[in-house]
């Protein structure tokens, strides 16, 4: 198989993985193995490719990470306002910065551990199993009955989520999944839960995939470079694609079926090894 195709492929699974609770890293281990793209080169490719799903959900959310910003000058010159409510200017800034902080630090001391010990099919199968028990658990005794919007969360709230998020480290349990769950024990609806993980998702994300990138062009060629524009170009259209499919049906659904399908990946995975 080309390398083109390969790009194509992972681009295709991390634009569908990285947003839904089914884990985007999982997958890309798992669709690794299969087309034996292996090694440090798939590893930082798997997290470059994060920018074009980044930049889907900066495309959709643009107007929220506008208001980011507005009020800002505001926040500087009260800067107790950040504790306030709201996902704007200082207070939102603050939350997010909430939410991904656990997350970056434990990454940045334990990250080539994590990838030595845990990027390895069987880590994969398990945490998409656990992941699922997660799920719900979360969906019959989580807190998202409350019906809470994403600009009601306190920064309070917003550490517990970002403990939750931690989770993510694990490949296999998903950020997203790790974050919606977060999300819902603090009192989120599922669907501010989602939209608040895909907020969440930028920072942390942008962080990972710029980190790699640097390294990239230790371990990247000329050759390769078309490569990762191809999954970054395939990525941000699949995603932009399935986030707006995923909100238009979360509302509606319960996460059930995808911690069912979680199930049956783990349970295939493990079978086959």
């Amino acid at each position: 198989m080309s390398e083109t195709l390969i790009a194509i492929i992972l681009g295709f699974v991390e634009g569908i993985t990285e947003y839904l609770p089914i884990s985007s890293t999982g997958h890309l281990i798992l669709f690794g193995d299969l087309l034996q793209f292996t090694g440090e080169k798939a590893k930082t490719f798997d997290v470059v490719i994060q920018l074009g799903a980044i930049l889907a959900v900066v495309w959709l959310y643009w107007s929220r990470f506008v208001g980011l910003l507005q009020g800002l000058g505001g926040s500087l010159k009260n800067p107790t306002s950040v504790f306030g409510p709201g996902l704007t200017g200082g207070a939102g800034i603050f939350k997010l910065g909430v939410v991904t902080g656990p997350a970056l630090v434990i990454g940045a001391v334990f990250g080539s551990r994590i990838k030595e010990h845990l990027f390895n099919t069987t880590c994969v199968a398990i945490a998409l199993a656990v992941g699922a028990v997660l799920i719900l658990l979360v969906e019959r005794y989580g807190k998202f009955a409350d019906g809470l919007e994403a600009d009601e969360l306190t920064w309070k709230k917003s550490i517990v989520i970002g403990c939750v998020q931690c989770l993510a480290l694990w490949p296999g349990m998903s950020r997203s999944a790790s974050a919606i769950i977060g999300g819902m024990v603090v009192g989120l609806s599922r669907k501010a839960a989602a939209e608040f993980s895909f907020l969440a998702a930028v920072p942390i994300l942008s962080a990972a995939a710029l980190h790699d990138l640097f390294k990239a062009a230790a371990v990247f060629t000329a050759d390769d470079i078309k490569l990762v524009v191809i999954g970054l170009v395939v990525s941000f259209v699949t995603a932009l694609l399935t986030v707006k499919w995923f909100i238009g049906i979360v509302g509606r659904w319960s996460l059930r079926p995808f911690a069912y399908y979680r199930l049956v990946v783990a349970a295939l995975v493990l079978a086959l090894l």
